[in-house]
């Protein structure tokens, strides 16, 4: 009797544009990450007030929601490859731009400093408004459709490789050797970034119908979300429950004020959910899902809520590092199961708008979730707030397995096949 033979857990990994893609996403995570890490405890420093915390994350998110439906439009029309190194360029001058705002900050009066990072955190999600979009939509240009799901799943792993290393790095490099270090090593990890890209040839756009006009195309890529119940509720999911969930950007309060721990322990407390988050990628690379996606995602996001609600009331630094990293696991579960079936669900000429409304969604659940957090945080309490997101989270799985039938009946085969 023949067997069928085990997938190939390494099949993206042995496609050389593919490695170099996967490098320029490890470069620029490790990049973005540090600089949360060390924007956010620089702001903190500074003022001492959770709330400006949360106006970092409304800095980013604001233009980034502004502009994805047309980043997204533009992904579809124009070269993804170059659109993409336009936006590491931006973002290499915003990391120059925080390096010379640290180097001196002894000779800036407090408000024109703090003017100057929301400023450079301001074009930053201009970048990553279009960098989100592009980069998913020219991912499946690299790989074939059988080596997909494997490369989903590795372009997942390697986010949270680096953003366990960025994370760390982050608060090591900010705790040991000061903020103007910090901020300088954006500039490398960037410029390589940029480099990596580079190496890939530029890519033919998908076939499509130009000779509509950009909002045509706009309202085409809106048609269809909203249009697909499944994509449509695994994203709408995905907003609202780290939208209340988001206890991160409230972690240097924790690390400073509760957890008594300070920069070092707050690497480590970011980089809790990206362990957990990698542990679980490793796993998916290796044991790709397939019956019962949709209703494992439902109670994932549901675990996810309950690790924030455990993670808010404790008191010891190593029990709410496994409350973090338990939060890293069941989210891995949720991001993996929504990028592949918005991958899988979407024509090649309509990744880069699906995606652009994907964009939005993740931006104002994560940038506008630290904004609800620190506002909730200065209204209610640090623990209280975090308290009620968890809650919150668990309510919204509720509504969605109520109302989202087809979600909760997801069959992974189906869309493989």
């Amino acid at each position: 009797m023949e067997h069928p033979s085990k997938p190939d857990a390494y099949a993206a990994l042995r496609v050389p544009e593919y490695r170099y893609f996967m490098s320029m996403r490890l470069m620029t995570t490790l990049a973005i990450q540090i600089m949360s890490v060390s924007v956010g405890y620089f702001i903190y420093d500074l003022t001492g007030d959770p709330l400006m915390l949360g106006f970092v994350g409304l800095a980013e998110a604001v233009p980034a929601i502004s502009i994805s439906l047309w980043a997204g439009h533009l992904a579809d029309k124009y070269n993804r490859r170059n659109i993409i190194a336009g936006c590491l360029s931006l973002l290499l001058l915003c990391t120059v731009a925080l390096f010379l705002l640290a180097l001196n900050r002894d000779l800036l009066t407090k408000t024109v400093l703090l003017g100057g990072i929301y400023a450079v955190m301001f074009m930053t999600g201009v970048a990553r408004g279009f960098f989100s979009p592009t980069n998913f939509a020219f991912l499946p240009q690299l790989v074939d459709k059988k080596t997909l799901p494997n490369a989903i799943s590795w372009n997942s792993s390697t986010w949270e490789v680096a953003s366990i290393t960025g994370l760390g790095l982050g608060g090591l490099l900010y705790g040991f050797a000061g903020v103007s270090w910090a901020f300088g090593t954006l500039i490398a990890l960037f410029a390589l970034a940029l480099t990596f890209l580079l190496r890939i040839a530029p890519k033919p756009v998908p076939p499509a119908d130009f000779s509509a006009t950009a909002l045509e195309r706009i309202r085409e890529g809106l048609r269809f979300v909203y249009s697909n119940q499944i994509i449509l509720a695994a994203i709408a999911l995905d907003l609202f429950a780290v939208l209340f969930g988001g206890a991160v950007a409230l972690l240097p309060v924790f690390a400073k004020d509760i957890l008594e721990v300070g920069p070092q322990g707050l690497g480590i407390l970011r980089a809790a959910m990206s362990l957990g988050a990698i542990t679980m990628a490793l796993y998916l690379a290796h044991r790709p899902l397939a019956r019962d996606a949709g209703t494992l995602m439902l109670w994932c996001v549901a675990g996810f809520g309950a690790c924030i609600i455990g993670f808010g009331l404790s008191k010891w630094f190593w029990l709410s590092f496994l409350f973090l990293y338990g939060c890293g696991v069941f989210d891995e579960v949720s991001v993996y199961i929504r990028a592949s079936l918005i991958q899988h669900l979407t024509p090649d000429h309509l990744k880069g708008r699906v995606s652009s409304v994907n964009t939005i969604f993740i931006t104002s659940s994560n940038e506008i979730g630290a904004f609800e957090s620190g506002l909730t945080a200065k209204l209610m309490g640090t623990v209280p707030a975090v308290v009620f997101g968890g809650l919150m989270t668990i309510v919204v799985v509720g509504i969605t397995w109520w109302k989202a039938p087809k979600l909760r009946m997801l069959d992974f085969r189906k869309l493989t096949e």
